[in-house]
């Protein structure tokens, strides 16, 4: 906009020293320049869909009284942020280095920051357009996303999955003990990526899906050993094999018989064992054995 008043007898708009309008007369080929007030009052022109290209100068010249005045005003073009370039997903073996990358534009220049996606994360982890992470282990693992912003409008966001692959690893594997008859199970729990395959021996002797009395269940953290009617043969050393393409290992438990716990014969009340000849006999109460024999003969 450009204020003028009465005295006023030419008008035009410039750009740098490119002439946009004269009076009423366009004189630019810009079909997004228009004309939107020639009054008394107010000489304005109105830039549709700006772009990045019409920031700069722009000059209000009038003649009044065969004297030219100018009013100049800067045009500052901000640019929400965008990324426009960033790494894609990525997988590498525990120990590597690992290098990420987010590119983004904007006016001003946006700030662009680093954030592991983990429960464990507190914070920035770079707040630069780079992110090295020099030997990576399994606990980096997860999504990392790049945030950039410039206060002109809200931040954007991408993200870029880290997989991070590490050699089987049994937490648990314990021995279970079953009385015959019943039904076993023995559990071997491993971590692994990718995931473990599961394989079981009993001593040196393979144990196959399908085996008769047996069933093997196998998912991406465990394998499940199933005794569906536990037999003598069966009990004994088992052992529960992990592995990968970058490793294996094995851990060793035992199925062993539990004995179900006997029943003591109830002899009714105040019936106490005698030590010496093992028999069962009719307690005396305590108060009894403390009498001296002469009150005890009274007292009956």
């Amino acid at each position: 906009r450009c204020s003028v008043d009465n005295r006023v007898t030419r008008v035009a708009w410039l750009n740098r020293s490119s002439i946009l309008y004269a009076g009423n007369d366009k004189w630019c080929l810009d079909p997004r320049v228009v004309l939107l007030a020639n009054t008394k009052t107010q000489y304005s022109i109105q830039i549709q869909d700006v772009d990045v290209y019409d920031e700069g100068p722009y000059t209000c010249s009038v003649q009044t009284d065969n004297h030219p005045k100018t009013s100049r005003v800067h045009l500052i073009v901000q640019v929400s942020p965008k990324i426009v370039e960033i790494s894609s997903d990525i997988s590498i073996n525990e120990g590597g280095n690992v290098s990420l990358t987010c590119i983004a534009t904007g006016r001003p220049d946006p700030t662009i920051t680093w954030r592991h996606i983990s429960p464990k994360a507190v914070g920035f982890i770079s707040e630069d357009e780079y992110l090295e992470i020099t030997g990576i282990t399994r606990e980096q693992s997860g999504e990392y996303e790049c945030s950039a912003s410039n206060d002109v409008a809200a931040p954007v966001v991408q993200r870029v999955k880290v997989t991070v692959n590490y050699p089987p690893y049994i937490s648990d594997a314990k021995s279970t003990g079953v009385p015959v008859g019943q039904k076993g199970i023995l559990l071997c729990e491993a971590s692994a990526v990718p995931s473990a395959d599961f394989q079981w021996y009993k001593d040196d002797k393979r144990l196959a899906e399908g085996q008769k009395g047996l069933k093997v269940e196998n998912k991406a953290f465990f394998s499940r050993l199933t005794f569906f009617n536990v037999s003598e043969q069966d009990y004994g050393n088992y052992t529960c094999v992990a592995s990968n393409q970058l490793g294996n290992t094995n851990a060793s438990m035992i199925l062993y018989e539990e004995k179900t716990p006997a029943l003591t014969p109830w002899k009714g009340p105040g019936a106490v064992h005698d030590g010496n000849n093992g028999a069962w006999r009719r307690g005396v109460p305590t108060w009894l054995l403390a009498l001296p024999l002469t009150q005890l003969a009274r007292h009956f």
